[in-house]
């Protein structure tokens, strides 16, 4: 039972000394270059292991972390979604000022329509009293 904790304890030391040398970068290594401590470990498993975390392992103790910028998915990245919002909060306000723009040239009259759309101007009086009439009777509804 002694010998199995002793083999399993070896394995450990030398897989985890291997997978911490794969994983580190090039330029952090001391002593030799990564490929080297690669074949020290791999050819010397315990004494390499032992060697590398010795020597050769950076100083900080926990293993470099790589960080890999990998696309993110559109609903998962935050600038995305900000151009996102940006640009439907952009053609929205484009949208309304086109309505006010449409609204405003459909209320504007157009040049040389009278009041009924005629086509013609207004000879004036319409028929109602206090309408263009007049100027003498404008004032006065006694003067007719």
């Amino acid at each position: 039972m002694l010998r199995v904790a002793i083999a399993v304890a070896i394995l450990a030391i030398y897989v985890y000394g291997l997978v911490d040398v794969i994983r580190t970068d090039a330029h952090l290594t001391r002593g030799f270059s990564k490929p080297t401590w690669i074949i020290m470990v791999v050819f010397l498993p315990i004494i390499g292991a032992a060697l590398w975390f010795l020597i050769g392992r950076p100083r900080d103790s926990a293993p470099v972390q790589q960080t890999y910028r990998h696309p993110t998915a559109p609903d998962d990245d935050p600038d995305f979604l900000r151009n996102l919002e940006q640009r439907r909060r952009n053609q929205a306000e484009a949208e309304r000022l086109r309505k006010l723009k449409d609204d405003l040239e459909s209320k504007k009259p157009k040049p040389g329509a009278g009041p009924h759309g005629s086509g013609r101007p207004s000879s004036g009086n319409t028929g109602t009293p206090g309408a263009a009439g007049d100027a003498s009777a404008e004032g006065n509804p006694e003067i007719k």
